[in-house]
């Protein structure tokens, strides 16, 4: 339940940067923003990842397929809304 929370933040914030690229006109390509998105959801994937591994006591190869998911899911869906 909880990587699907994680997943639906991600969607919530890529959501949330193209919104706020159209609503104040921010020239900032489209391929730049995807770039920006995928860094940042990087490295709140991996403060999850890690909150998993010492908070609640995961290993790493326990925690890496839902790290990837969790990175993943949105990722491409920034990907595929850009391709268009």
């Amino acid at each position: 339940m909880h990587s699907l929370q994680v997943i639906v933040g991600g969607l919530v914030l890529w959501s949330t940067a193209l919104l706020a690229r159209t609503m104040f006109d921010v020239r900032v390509g489209g391929v730049t923003l995807c770039i920006a998105f995928c860094l940042v959801w990087f490295v709140a994937s991996g403060v999850n990842m890690a909150m998993g591994m010492y908070g609640a006591g995961y290993s790493f190869i326990e925690e890496l397929p839902f790290f990837l998911l969790v990175f993943g899911v949105p990722s491409v869906a920034a990907v595929l809304t850009m391709s268009r």
